[in-house]
């Protein structure tokens, strides 16, 4: 279960909603039925073991996500796939009717799913034979191939689905691959600002940079700060 704000919601439930039906539980803390229904979602969700995902949005703090699903009346509960809305209601309900609304955004793990599951290379090669645009199946088979040393696959592989998050992360780290840059023993800062004097006029210069940042991941201070620093070099 995961809290979700404002922020957050293009990537914890829009993006996320790709590779897995996502719950979103809109609530807010002076709501009586809120906490009710609250910890059943959270019980029913547990049990699916991975099938479904819950994420709970606060509509007091959070009043974009609100007025995305236009909430007149909480608590109100939506489910997502594929970035679309697929069911949801509004109120507290019983656990059984809870247990109905999550089987029917829950099917049972097709063959694809239960291949990339097992995460070995001969499983993931037939799980995207069987569904070439299969984004867990991609991803999982693109992280092989990068670590062993295959980027120029895994490009291909990525280019077949939506970008997300990770794809990203996974496809800046194999085009570094691939132009064989190696992160110095002093550290990703030292190759960074190397490479600064040169983003403006090179623009192979300026992807690495890039990559470099994208592989730092969106929480590590360091890649504001160069996002930063890029932006005055180039304007």
């Amino acid at each position: 279960m995961v809290d979700v704000i404002d922020a957050t919601f293009e990537a914890e439930v829009i993006e996320r909603s790709d590779r897995v039906p996502v719950v979103v539980d809109l609530w807010a803390p002076w709501c009586g039925p809120c906490r009710t229904l609250g910890p059943v979602l959270e019980k029913v969700v547990a049990g699916t073991e991975g099938a479904v995902e819950l994420v709970k949005v606060n509509v007091d703090e959070n009043p974009r996500i609100a007025a995305i699903f236009g909430v007149q009346s909480i608590p109100a509960v939506y489910a997502l796939r594929s970035r679309k809305v697929v069911d949801g209601f509004v109120g507290a309900i019983s656990e059984s009717q809870v247990r109905a609304f999550i089987s029917r955004i829950a099917p049972a793990p097709s063959e694809v799913d239960v291949l990339v599951e097992a995460g070995d290379e001969t499983s993931l090669r037939k799980a995207v034979e069987l569904q070439p645009d299969h984004p867990g199946a991609i991803v999982a088979l693109g992280r092989l191939l990068v670590e062993r040393g295959e980027p120029d696959e895994a490009l291909q592989l990525l280019a077949r689905i939506p970008e997300t998050p990770e794809s990203r992360q996974l496809a800046a780290e194999a085009r570094l691959v691939s132009s064989s840059v190696q992160v110095p023993a002093d550290g990703v800062e030292k190759l960074l600002e190397d490479l600064l004097d040169n983003v403006k006029s090179d623009e192979t210069a300026r992807q690495e940079f890039l990559d470099l940042l994208e592989t730092l991941g969106p929480d590590d201070p360091r890649a504001a700060r160069y996002r930063r620093e890029l932006a005055a070099r180039l304007f």
